[in-house]
């Protein structure tokens, strides 16, 4: 996997991956940015977030449950000192659908957690997920 960043002037810069599409990254005012972008830090957590949706996706789909909505709330922690790394990540994912069987919520969850996705198996921070189906907060769990 490769892509390449271009330096757009003081702390913005346009990304491109392999697939084509490009995104902008900026810093905050503050530190010498237009605010032109996603900050770095904000990007890992949507690829972290995106990664284990389409897990959860495609596996619900396979299992054939009536998924309607899927939204993913995602609340880290940073380390104080340099590098200032994620220590905590925590992702509460809130599904909608008509006879959503929680144990095969669970099971996606669980697998796309341990097994296929591969942002969550690229960080070194304490992950934990919880979730609700149609608003009934089900589960809190250590990733």
């Amino acid at each position: 996997m490769r892509t390449h960043l271009q330096w757009k002037g003081q702390m913005a810069f346009e990304a491109v991956g392999e697939s084509g599409h490009v995104v902008r990254i900026d810093a905050a005012e503050s530190v010498g940015g237009t605010n032109s972008g996603p900050r770095p830090m904000e990007l890992v957590l949507h690829g972290l977030g995106g990664c284990t949706s389409i897990d959860i996706v495609s596996i619900l789909n396979k299992m054939r449950e009536p998924m309607e909505t899927l939204h993913v709330d995602i609340e880290a922690e940073r380390a104080e000192d340099h590098p200032k790394r994620f220590t905590k990540i925590h992702l509460h994912y809130r599904l909608t659908g008509d006879g959503l069987d929680e144990k095969k919520v669970h099971r996606a969850i669980e697998l796309s957690m341990h097994k296929y996705c591969s942002a969550s198996a690229s960080l070194n921070a304490e992950l934990t997920y919880s979730f609700e189906i149609n608003g009934e907060k089900i589960l809190n769990q250590n990733a």
